[in-house]
């Protein structure tokens, strides 16, 4: 009875020496420092890696059309969605763990959020394997099914097979990623992104160009990156002193954990996967209506609108661990100062984009080194695919506060609403009245609808949190 009263005492000292040591670097900043202030800290370097990460997926199209032509363009146009199914799963585990750990360390749960770092890294291993298996016997089929030709199938084959076999390394370093954020290290993690991309803009030119591995080049170098990213990262994670870091016994995967991450992660997963099932849709009807320029020119757009998505992910993400601690302290009109400023900078970015589509959509294709017949689908594309882009950010802003306060039906709804419920029927239906021009007219209006829906559920949970905080303080 005396030595188990002994090792009883030693381990709740231990515990509490831990808890001790991790209220020192908890980022208590995050529920006291003035929002405009804090949201501009983390969003910041979140926006700026996001772009630079946009642009260096730029960069690889501007490669491809330079040294490998149009053709090309069109395969890792095909080839783009299927790599981004491939990254949901990722994103799946590390969005919804870092959302997760936000909300552990504003209720003072620092033993928990260590479990959930080890676990993230175990989850991200084996999703990354049996994703990979499961593709690589179908891989032909899987692309021509996300809208190959005969004529692109072998470029986007060749791009996919090696980003295939990195997969694991990708969703490795995109959770990693999303966790250093929460762990209030926002500026790591951009730092961690600018050495991907710098390492990949390195490593373009020079399998392209000068190993002449074609578009296997460009898949090379992206895998090569990350890599080199996630070694960094691992030895960030890899500090005793940190808040989080790798250590012996947390790895071992624990249901509640997995739960809890994948309900919430499953917002971003069914979001990019339905885009996947978008482009795969939007793919065949271009394909069938304008033949595989026209899939090139949806290559080109997306790209360039995908960087002003990306400013608005940047932004998103730096509210994420804000709302994510002050909900967990229960400091609701902190949360609702945050969403108001995030509403009100996600529809001045989209705004931009929309000015930039309308006014000089022409130069900016030409970076592309597109051909006069891409070029001429690519400007008429983009007219059509800003349309109502400035309501697309607020629609962005309101689908993360929902999945930020752990709400993940709402966030999942409204993930699904905008892609599923409204743009897919509409590409069913609107091509077979106005051919090319009803795929493009599908986006603006299922922007529109899915925007309108956002609004109400908002107004709705707003009302609903006030009505519950008046009741509690009553």
């Amino acid at each position: 009875m005396y030595h188990f009263g002994v090792s009883k005492l030693a381990v709740i000292q231990k515990k509490r020496t831990f808890a001790s040591e991790m209220t020192q670097h908890v980022p208590t900043e995050l529920g006291t420092k003035p929002i405009g202030s804090l949201l501009w800290q983390y969003s910041l370097p979140a926006i700026i890696a996001m772009v630079a990460s946009s642009i260096y997926n730029i960069v690889d199209s501007i490669f491809v059309g330079q040294g490998l032509g149009d053709e090309a363009i069109s395969g890792m146009a095909v080839a783009s969605p299927f790599m981004n199914l491939s990254a949901a799963f990722g994103a799946m585990v590390g969005v919804g763990a870092s959302t997760v750990i936000s909300v552990r360390l504003g209720q003072g749960k620092y033993e928990e959020a260590q479990h959930i770092l080890g676990n993230t890294i175990s989850l991200n291993v084996i999703l990354g394997i049996l994703f990979t298996l499961a593709c690589l016997p179908f891989l032909d089929n899987i692309l021509f099914l996300f809208g190959a030709s005969e004529v692109t199938l072998p470029y986007a084959r060749e791009y996919m097979l090696i980003i295939l076999l990195g997969n694991m390394v990708t969703h490795l370093y995109y959770g990693s990623n999303a966790i250093l954020r929460s762990a209030g290290h926002p500026r790591t993690a951009m730092a961690c992104t600018f050495l991907a991309i710098i390492v990949n803009c390195i490593l373009d030119p020079l399998f392209i160009f000068v190993f002449k591995w074609g578009i296997q080049g460009v898949a090379w170098a992206t895998i090569i990156a990350q890599a080199v990213a996630f070694c960094w990262q691992l030895k960030l994670f890899s500090r005793p002193t940190e808040l989080l870091h790798l250590r012996r016994g947390i790895y071992r995967l624990r249901l509640s954990i997995v739960r809890q991450c994948l309900a919430i992660g499953l917002s971003p997963f069914l979001m990019n996967s339905c885009a996947c099932l978008v482009v795969l849709i939007c793919n065949n009807r271009l394909l069938q209506y304008g033949g595989d320029m026209a899939i090139g020119a949806y290559g080109i757009v997306n790209r360039v609108v995908f960087l002003f998505i990306t400013i608005v992910m940047g932004l998103v993400q730096g509210m994420q661990p804000i709302v994510g601690y002050n909900w967990g302290a229960r400091k609701d009109d902190r949360v609702f100062r945050v969403l108001r400023y995030g509403i009100i900078g996600a529809t001045c970015i989209t705004l931009v984009a929309w000015l930039t589509g309308e006014l000089t959509p022409a130069p900016v294709i030409h970076i592309f080194g597109a051909g006069p017949e891409l070029t001429e689908k690519a400007v008429q594309a983009f007219h059509f695919v800003v349309a109502a882009f400035p309501l697309v950010g607020a629609q962005m802003v309101i689908g993360n506060f929902f999945q930020s306060i752990g709400h993940a039906g709402k966030s999942i709804f409204l993930s699904v609403t905008r892609q599923m419920l409204f743009l897919i029927p509409l590409l069913a239906v609107l091509p077979k009245w106005w051919g090319l021009d009803g795929v493009w007219l599908a986006m603006p209006i299922s922007d529109t609808i899915s925007f309108i829906a956002a609004v109400c559920m908002l107004v709705y949970m707003v009302r609903k949190i006030k009505r519950d905080e008046t009741n509690r303080t009553a």
